[in-house]
């Protein structure tokens, strides 16, 4: 068995046993069509793990915090599903230039208080990235969580991760390329 096919056991065996907040059971997984859909609204694809997930999981119920988001719709918890939360988003920093939200970067799980954990669905280890909307400006707002997204979920099925107790006061890199994906690079 690949390490990759053991990342995916040991996530299924996780998800079939811990409940995160608000979710009563497991989502069945999406179908094909789904994620085809999923992308063709989103524009782009889904790194491999990530529609792997949605694909032979859940559609969301499993992982830190509030769990994964749905992929296209809310379930009965209320979180919002992660493709449509994109596309507000995107809508919302085209209308506050201020405030703008990086293409390609897809929220896919929820931490409270308006932070979320994001994909930059362009890097190929689809790199993972806490957005904390509650600082002073969007710069100062977003920050490197995991390399990627097998080593996000490794920190999750570990413990290890910066949200649990022992490891309080973790603090995260600033995601360097916020601005040059943004457009809100300064001409020094």
């Amino acid at each position: 068995m690949t390490e990759y096919e053991q990342l995916l056991d040991r996530v299924a065996q996780q998800a079939r046993d811990i409940r995160p907040w608000g979710w009563a059971s497991l989502p069945e997984p999406v179908e094909e069509a789904a994620l085809t859909r999923a992308e063709a609204a989103l524009g782009f694809l889904l790194p491999p793990l990530l529609a792997t997930l949605y694909l032979r999981i859940g559609d969301g119920g499993f992982g830190p915090s509030y769990g994964l988001l749905p992929l296209l719709d809310s379930p009965p918890s209320g979180e919002p599903a992660a493709v449509p939360q994109y596309l507000a988003n995107r809508a919302s920093g085209r209308k506050d230039p201020d405030w703008p939200w990086p293409e390609g970067v897809l929220p896919i799980s929820h931490w409270g208080c308006g932070m979320y954990a994001c994909v930059d669905c362009r890097t190929p280890q689809g790199t993972v990235l806490l957005y904390e909307p509650n600082a002073d400006d969007a710069a100062q707002a977003w920050y490197v969580d995991a390399p990627g997204l097998v080593d996000w979920l490794h920190t999750w099925l570990d413990g290890t991760g910066w949200y649990e107790e022992s490891n309080d006061g973790t603090d995260l890199a600033s995601w360097p390329d916020f601005p040059i994906r943004t457009g809100t690079a300064r001409a020094s």
